[in-house]
């Protein structure tokens, strides 16, 4: 998804003078780390007809082109971000590094064994700061990690899982809801706190989109709902994570020296696309462009997972939803554009001013 002449240009951005990204997370945010580990077709997107919009081949990113941190990178003046474990990804890291990988959570089982973890993510990131404090010192280090914006995309698996493992609407977990909630807000919390330690300072936050509306988990609704209804329970539990987060971003704003944040409505501004796609110019919130079945939420874009067959339309513009979970390359641009302009909330700030700030 990279060039000669992107590699040329990262030369250009200096390791002082830019702010870069780190980016943990889920599908939304994977550039293709999943291309170098050993999963299944399920968690991965490196086949056509994935990256058709844009890069023309597929990347490993779960749509149709570019991803969020993509268009974020766009607006910081940064070339693209490649996924971590691509082996030219060492040149970037004065720049950043991407991490995220699709079907992680922040809870280490979730996906276990298929994904990369947020614990692992993290490690990542250690090993891509003790290479930085190799090549520039310790100074320039340190004035590379505090400046870096780190983004953040994590949790719907932690929700999700158990519903796509039993195909079912019965939330089939041995926690409550709340201790669930709990649990993964705790896990992120560390996450944070560990990077605040090693130096980092301004983060970048996704809340979770009303879950029960993918494509993929309407049509497990029993008895079909031809209506477009929600699992309710699932678009719950993103509900109480949501209130969760922005209640311990506050608390963290308080508690940690130069703590600062843009927390970004996901949940809300999703919702609004797909009930009132029109508004933003789309003919299709509910229906993906690429899969099979009902609402074509079966997970089979590319016909290289179990079911084999499907179906992609012919302009993914007209869609909100790419394939069965995941956006379309107009959207996450949209998405992007808010993030890094939205009307800050007291106590936050946008993506712009956290990349322009020192």
């Amino acid at each position: 998804c990279f060039t000669t002449t992107t590699l040329l240009t990262i030369n250009h951005v200096s390791a002082a003078a830019a702010a870069g990204v780190f980016v943990f997370g889920d599908s939304i945010f994977d550039a293709g780390n999943n291309n170098y580990i050993n999963t299944t077709s399920l968690d991965q997107s490196n086949f056509p007809p994935y990256g058709q919009t844009y890069f023309g081949f597929p990347t490993g990113r779960f749509s149709d082109g570019r991803i969020i941190p993509d268009f974020i990178c766009e607006h910081a003046s940064l070339p693209l971000i490649p996924p971590y474990l691509d082996p030219m990804s060492h040149a970037f890291f004065h720049i950043g590094a991407n991490f995220a990988s699709a079907g992680a959570g922040a809870l280490l089982q979730t996906f276990q064994g298929s994904v990369i973890s947020l614990q692992t993510q993290l490690r990542y990131h250690k090993r891509v700061e003790k290479v930085l404090r190799k090549m520039y010192g310790n100074t320039k280090a340190n004035t590379i990690l505090s400046k870096a914006v780190y983004l953040f995309s994590i949790g719907s698996n932690d929700y999700t899982s158990p519903y796509l493992i039993t195909n079912s609407t019965h939330f089939n977990s041995s926690y409550s809801n709340a201790h669930l909630v709990r649990i993964v807000i705790g896990n992120l919390t560390t996450t944070i706190k560990d990077l605040h330690h090693r130096g980092a300072r301004k983060f970048g936050f996704l809340n979770l989109g009303p879950l029960g509306c993918s494509p993929g988990l309407r049509i497990i609704l029993n008895p079909p709902n031809d209506s477009g209804g929600c699992v309710q329970s699932a678009s719950l539990l993103a509900t109480m994570h949501n209130k969760a987060l922005a209640k311990s971003l506050k608390r963290l704003a308080k508690q940690l020296h130069g703590f600062r944040y843009s927390l970004y409505d996901f949940h809300h501004n999703l919702n609004q696309r797909l009930k009132h796609p029109s508004r933003y110019g789309y003919k299709q919130g509910k229906t993906a462009c690429c899969g099979t079945g009902r609402f074509r939420g079966t997970f089979s874009c590319g016909g290289k997972r179990p079911v084999k067959e499907y179906w992609v339309c012919e302009n993914p513009k007209e869609y909100v939803f790419w394939d069965s979970y995941h956006l379309t390359e107009r959207v996450h641009k949209q998405m992007a554009h808010q993030m890094w302009n939205q009307q800050p909330t007291t106590g936050t700030s946008n993506l712009k001013t956290l990349f322009q700030s020192p």
